[in-house]
């Protein structure tokens, strides 16, 4: 009986990584949606309603360190509570970046685009998808998969630069751009580092089940962004 109910409260961590997950994917695919279509009401409201996937984080961590405290966790077990905590964290800061991209979307306010946005829904998309395959794959632990979606990150990186390109062009051709150009950059950015944490959850995912612990991808993490821009 001991066992059957360490293992339901697991299972339930688990789940609730995934409504955490869910809650930032929305937040991101929102964000986005609200600086393309230049939805104040709607930026201003994710910002509001940031607080909520903080204190998802604080509530899964706290039941993760009861359950610690009170069970007594096998190795393996120790693993995947571990990464519970680990992704939850992950989870928390890409909300950050959604609430940035929010912030930036009013920034901009009602000014003219410099052009229809195409490559940065893309990007956000993209970027969206590889988070929700990452935590199928540690509902899963599917360890083929969480190797697998890193590898996809070149094309994040191929469009960030192609943003950066074009953007580029933009104040070159006219300096007054350089401040939404910017802003439009730090956009791409924030999606590009959602991108890179997925990729950490991977790695998670990898040594949750294999108890080996693998780093994917050589480059460290540069936090430097407007993910925190309140």
């Amino acid at each position: 009986m001991v066992r059957e109910s360490f293992d339901r409260e697991l299972r339930h961590l688990q789940d609730e990584i995934l409504v955490l997950g869910s809650m930032v994917e929305n937040a991101l695919t929102e964000s986005v949606s609200a600086l393309k279509q230049q939805d104040l009401e709607a930026a201003q409201q994710l910002v509001a309603e940031d607080h909520l996937i903080n204190k998802k984080r604080f509530e899964i961590e706290g039941n993760a360190l009861i359950l610690i405290a009170t069970q007594q966790p096998m190795a393996g077990d120790l693993r995947t509570i571990a990464a519970v905590l680990e992704i939850a964290g992950e989870l928390e800061r890409m909300g950050d970046y959604a609430k940035g991209i929010a912030n930036i979307a009013l920034m901009i306010d009602k000014q003219p685009l410099l052009k229809p946005l195409i490559d940065i829904p893309r990007m956000a998309e993209k970027a969206r998808d590889m988070l929700h395959r990452s935590l199928d794959a540690f509902s899963r632990q599917d360890v083929a998969l969480a190797r697998a979606i890193p590898a996809e990150d070149d094309e994040i990186d191929a469009l960030y630069n192609q943003i950066y390109r074009e953007l580029m062009t933009y104040v070159m051709a006219d300096p007054r751009n350089i401040d939404q150009a910017n802003h439009l950059l730090w956009v791409a950015h924030n999606l590009e580092r959602t991108a890179d944490r997925v990729t950490n959850i991977c790695e998670r995912v990898i040594f949750t089940v294999t108890g080996e612990l693998v780093e994917i991808g050589a480059e460290s993490m540069n936090d430097a962004g407007l993910a925190g821009v309140h």
